[in-house]
């Protein structure tokens, strides 16, 4: 058996023009066996591209029914940088429960794992499995895919970017194996006394290897180096 790897990558190399990450996802999708996988992003200046393999009754629905406004996912993950199982989101408003309710019915199913990115000059995407099963089902698979489906998110994601019209590749240095470690650490939400005594370091050093980051990264705050760095899949978390 060809190993998980090597498979997604096979999947998104022969991908060469957006409208082909389709078929991409599809295999995806079935690789996992989930019932569905979705890719959505926005960029700053409002242009959305999407694919995936809800029913297209779900997406016209979605779209009349302006669910824009109250998808939990949406609105959690746009909040967040970490990856998130959709049972740790607010359903707790009447308009949140209906649309999960009207989400259930098209098939989309009562499980969900999304994995929120933050590209280049403002993109925003998101990255998501969903399947119907039971929670313990759900948690054995989230365990044994997390790492998977949080690369392939960010794999995805530069590869819609590397096919984006008129796009100009952005230059960054390579992170050092430590900047690596405390980035990764900063980006899961530890405290810097946690990231310092973790790495065996102190808060001055740790102070030296996230500015270094940060410099390379051409990012504005530490916020901003996270960001990136989740973005161009140099950090996992």
């Amino acid at each position: 058996m060809i190993a998980r790897r090597e498979v997604i990558l096979e999947a998104l190399g022969q991908a060469h023009e957006l409208e082909a990450l389709q078929d991409s996802i599809v295999r995806l999708r079935d690789h996992f066996r989930v019932d569905h996988l979705v890719y959505h992003w926005v960029s700053s200046n409002g242009e959305q591209y999407g694919c995936g393999t809800y029913p297209d009754a779900w997406v016209q629905r979605y779209l009349d029914k302006d669910y824009l406004r109250v998808d939990p996912v949406i609105i959690g993950c746009f909040q967040r940088f970490h990856p998130v199982d959709w049972k740790r989101l607010d359903w707790s408003s009447k308009a949140a429960r209906g649309f999960q309710a009207d989400a259930i019915a098209h098939g989309i199913g009562n499980q969900g794992f999304s994995v929120p990115i933050r590209g280049p000059i403002g993109q925003f995407a998101l990255f998501t499995a969903s399947h119907h099963c039971s929670d313990e089902d759900w948690a054995r698979f989230t365990a044994s895919n997390r790492r998977d489906l949080i690369l392939i998110a960010h794999e995805f994601n530069q590869k819609a970017l590397e096919l984006e019209p008129g796009r100009s590749q952005e230059q960054s240095r390579a992170l050092s194996p430590r900047e690596i470690d405390a980035m990764t650490l900063v980006a899961m939400g530890y405290s810097r006394a946690q990231i310092a005594d973790t790495l065996s370091i102190s808060e001055h050093t740790l102070r030296v290897y996230i500015e270094s980051a940060r410099s390379k990264l051409g990012a504005l705050n530490t916020t901003h180096a996270v960001a990136k760095a989740l973005s161009r899949g140099l950090i996992v978390v």
